[in-house]
């Protein structure tokens, strides 16, 4: 598979489960965030790396396309349908056939909507978008942009205001990319359907028209946009941020893509989430973990201390003889479920504190502890 290995950016074999994907992902990600790694470009370039193989490898579909197709695949406009019914052709021009069926002969190809392809640069250019052009109004391609939030706003959700560097349809040529030279004549070159045939040998070929640019009226480019259809444009808009979003979660707001060919509707924007570390919290799925410090004689005797979570700080109660590393739950105090909105639960891990301290009496208290404990507190560990 030429271009990038997705699956070696992640350190997972190509069998991989999700889960597997997941928990590599998490954890290359908490060791290149560009947080945790201030100025350094090589954790930030890794950090950008793994994000991509995440984004695709956790989606079952891009996954599928990706494994069968490689990069290419990922492509903006491919399409795999129309490239396995390309691979289908190629197979059967190699094996000497001069036809192979339904839709298939030497001189043309139809796919499963009627449109024919006259050889392998129009069929492989359509794949890619590049020959939508020659046949009318076409989508705009599908955008991808990265939003960088805080813990809090992944776990409770918000609105945060983005500017984005997009593009939109050409106002002198209202997104054809050609402008009237006072005739809205058909073109004479292609009459009319925006593509012209080319032979070579026993083959025929075609192209979008050279002059009419593929929209199969005449006029030339437009100086504004340069044929291209579209200008460059600055747009500030409120991204409602759904409440339990989490890495590389993404949000689709419609029709804020590239915007259409000739009259045809504009892609759409998909905003990918990336979410800064939190100092004290980690996050599970819909589960949070807290470590929380207490003093020897709160662990011994029990004792009731605040705990800090999402929605504010509430009491736990420490059962008398809680052990360190020893975890207790908080009910309804984890991420709320994309999903169902329902809240995860958030896990406590006790952590015994020692006093920092050499004082006689200290020393002599704990001495005293020591006759306490029943038996081997290493015996667990006895080969």
């Amino acid at each position: 598979m030429a271009g990038k290995d997705l699956y070696a950016a992640l350190g997972v074999k190509n069998d991989a489960t999700a889960a597997e994907i997941k928990k590599a992902y998490r954890k290359l990600a908490r060791k290149h965030h560009p947080d945790v790694n201030p100025g350094n470009k090589e954790a930030e370039e890794n950090f950008k790396k793994i994000s991509e193989a995440h984004d695709v490898l956790s989606d079952p579909e891009k996954r599928k396309i990706y494994d069968e197709f490689g990069e290419e695949g990922l492509r903006a406009g491919f399409d795999p349908g129309q490239a396995r019914q390309f691979r289908q052709w190629q197979q059967a021009g190699r094996s000497g056939r001069t036809t192979g069926g339904p839709g298939f002969s030497a001189e043309y190809f139809t796919d499963q909507d009627g449109t024919r392809y006259s050889g392998f640069e129009d069929m492989f250019s359509d794949i890619f978008g590049g020959g939508a052009q020659g046949r009318g109004p076409s989508k705009g391609r599908d955008i991808e942009s990265y939003l960088e939030i805080d813990f809090l706003t992944a776990i409770d959700g918000g609105t945060t205001r983005v500017t984005l560097q997009t593009s939109r349809p050409c106002p002198r040529c209202s997104g054809t990319g050609r402008v009237s030279t006072g005739s809205e004549a058909v073109c004479r070159t292609c009459g009319g359907t925006g593509q012209t045939r080319v032979a070579q040998g026993p083959y025929n070929f075609s192209q979008t028209c050279p002059d009419c640019g593929g929209t199969g009226r005449s006029g030339e480019p437009c100086p504004e946009c340069r044929g291209a259809g579209s200008v460059p444009s600055t747009e500030t808009i409120d991204v409602t941020i759904p409440a339990g979003v989490d890495e590389g979660s993404k949000i689709r707001l419609a029709g804020k893509g590239e915007p259409g060919r000739a009259g045809g509707p504009p892609g759409d924007l998909f905003i990918i989430m990336r979410v800064r570390p939190h100092p004290v919290f980690k996050r599970e799925g819909d589960s949070l973990q807290v470590s929380l410090p207490v003093t020897i004689g709160e662990a011994m005797n029990g004792a009731e201390v605040t705990v800090p979570t999402p929605t504010g700080p509430v009491e736990l109660k420490i059962p008398p003889g809680t052990r360190s590393g020893q975890r207790l739950r908080l009910k309804g105090k984890g991420v709320p479920n994309l999903k169902t909105k329902q809240r995860g639960n958030m896990f406590v891990t006790i952590s015994i504190q020692i006093p920092n301290t050499q004082d006689p009496e200290a020393r002599s208290a704990a001495s005293t502890l020591d006759r306490f404990y029943d038996g081997d507190v290493r015996r667990e560990i006895r080969l």
